[in-house]
């Protein structure tokens, strides 16, 4: 009598990219698909399962959003797209900045995840724009949307300019590929094992103080 073995499957881990580009080509693409790739180059180098990479363009689902947003019902591959940021294993999520902001597209994408169904997911934030003045986008208007859905955004954020396409940066500031690499690494180390990484955000404890979000923003001082 001969015996079967059953041989264990470990699923693949999953990496979703949400791009907000408009255009085709897509600098926003573009960069949503280098940091998937940065992500998952560092996940197959630092342990042995397999690594799944889906890149999600908005712009193929405007109207399926705009309609959810009436009606209340996603339609079929609108769904699909929100199963899949919800269950990834790290989302990277890219807008390209309109009027010193998100695009509105990637806005009332992000409107129909519920505000817990993010909850703890290690997140990449991104964007990109015609010039470096508006990277502060990602720390006015992206990092505090991913909070608000409770997310743990990793510390380097990625802004590319035009002009950082091609530059390997100077004495005084990382070239956009050397950003891209860290950002990457920072979102495999934390699907990798919940790895400490440096800079991101804890659990408060019970001696920690909460300063209201007013005064955090009190406290900033810009350069």
């Amino acid at each position: 009598m001969s015996t079967a073995s059953t041989a264990f499957v470990t699923e693949p881990l999953r990496i979703v990219a949400v791009s907000a580009g408009l255009s085709s080509p897509s600098s926003t693409r573009l960069l949503a698909e280098r940091l998937a790739g940065a992500a998952r180059e560092r996940l197959l180098a630092e342990q042995d399962r397999a690594v799944e990479v889906h890149v999600i363009d908005l712009r193929d689902l405007a109207v399926d959003i705009a309609n959810h947003l009436v009606t209340g019902f996603p339609p079929g591959a609108l769904d699909e797209a929100i199963k899949e940021v919800t269950e990834a294993d790290g989302l990277i999520a890219v807008s390209p900045v309109f009027t010193a902001s998100y695009s509105g597209l990637f806005k009332s994408f992000f409107d129909l995840i519920g505000n817990t169904a993010l909850t703890g997911k290690p997140v990449v934030i991104a964007a990109t724009g015609g010039t470096a003045r508006h990277s502060l986008v990602l720390e006015h208007a992206m990092r505090p949307l991913f909070a608000y859905l409770r997310a743990t955004v990793v510390p380097t954020s990625v802004y590319a300019a035009s002009e950082d396409w091609g530059s390997s940066g100077d004495e005084y500031t990382d070239g956009l590929p050397s950003r891209i690499r860290r950002a990457g690494g920072e979102l495999a180390a934390m699907i990798a094992g919940g790895r400490a990484v440096s800079g991101a955000p804890r659990a408060l404890g019970l001696d920690d103080e909460v300063v209201p979000f007013e005064q955090q923003l009190a406290d900033l001082r810009l350069d």
